[in-house]
C-alpha cells in the first residue's frame, strides 16, 4: 500500500495564539472544502492561504460580517475602482479599492481592498486581499504576517510528537496516535 496523506486544519484564536480547533483531512482534499464548513462569528477576522482562495465563499463570509484576509492569486482579474494614500516607510506599496472582472466575478460583486506590502526585512513583496475596509493597510499586512504563528505551531507539533510511523492508516487510528 502507498502512502496516504493528512492534512490538519487548525484554527489559532489570536490571543494566546491557541488553537480553538483541529479538523485532520485525507491529504487529497481541498483547503477550500474545510473552510466552507466553518462557523464563525461575525466581526471575526478569518486569515488563510491562497489554497482557500473562493470568491463564492468570499461573498458569503462578507454578507455575514465576516472580514478576510488573503494573498491575492497572481492570475486574479480585477478593475481598480479608486487608490488610497500609502505609507511607503511602512513597507505598503499600493492601497486599493477593486471589484473582481474575471470569469467568476458575478459570484463577489462585492467590493474587495488590494493591499501590496513589501517585508523590509526579506525584501519579498507581498499582495494581500480583503473585505476589511476600517484598518490601516499595515495592520492588514501585519494579520496576514501573524499567520505564520500556524506555521510554527505545526514545526512545534513536528518536533514534539516525533512520530516516525503510524500504527495503522484509518483516519481513526492516526487520530489516536496523535
Amino acid at each position: 500500500m502507498g502512502q496516504q496523506w493528512i492534512k490538519l486544519h487548525v484554527g489559532l484564536d489570536h490571543d494566546g495564539f491557541l488553537p480553538v480547533f483541529m479538523t485532520i483531512t485525507e491529504g487529497k482534499q481541498q483547503d477550500i472544502t474545510q473552510g466552507r464548513s466553518l462557523e464563525l462569528d461575525a466581526g471575526s477576522i478569518v486569515v488563510f492561504d491562497r489554497g482557500y482562495t473562493d470568491f463564492t465563499w468570499f461573498n458569503l463570509l462578507n454578507s455575514k460580517g465576516i472580514y478576510f484576509v488573503t494573498r491575492l492569486k497572481a492570475n486574479t482579474k480585477y478593475r481598480v475602482i479608486s487608490r488610497h494614500p500609502v505609507n511607503k516607510e511602512q513597507g505598503i506599496t499600493s492601497d486599493q479599492t477593486l471589484i473582481l472582472t474575471g470569469p467568476k466575478a458575478d459570484t463577489c460583486p462585492i467590493k474587495l481592498r488590494r493591499i501590496g506590502y513589501r517585508d523590509p526585512q526579506t525584501g519579498k513583496h507581498y499582495v494581500f486581499l480583503t473585505n476589511q475596509f476600517e484598518l490601516a493597510a499595515k495592520t492588514i499586512a501585519d494579520i496576514y504576517k501573524s499567520r505564520w504563528q500556524i506555521e510554527l505551531f505545526f514545526k512545534c507539533i513536528k518536533q514534539n510528537l516525533k512520530i516516525k510511523s503510524f500504527v495503522g492508516t484509518s483516519k481513526n487510528a492516526v487520530m489516536t496516535q496523535i
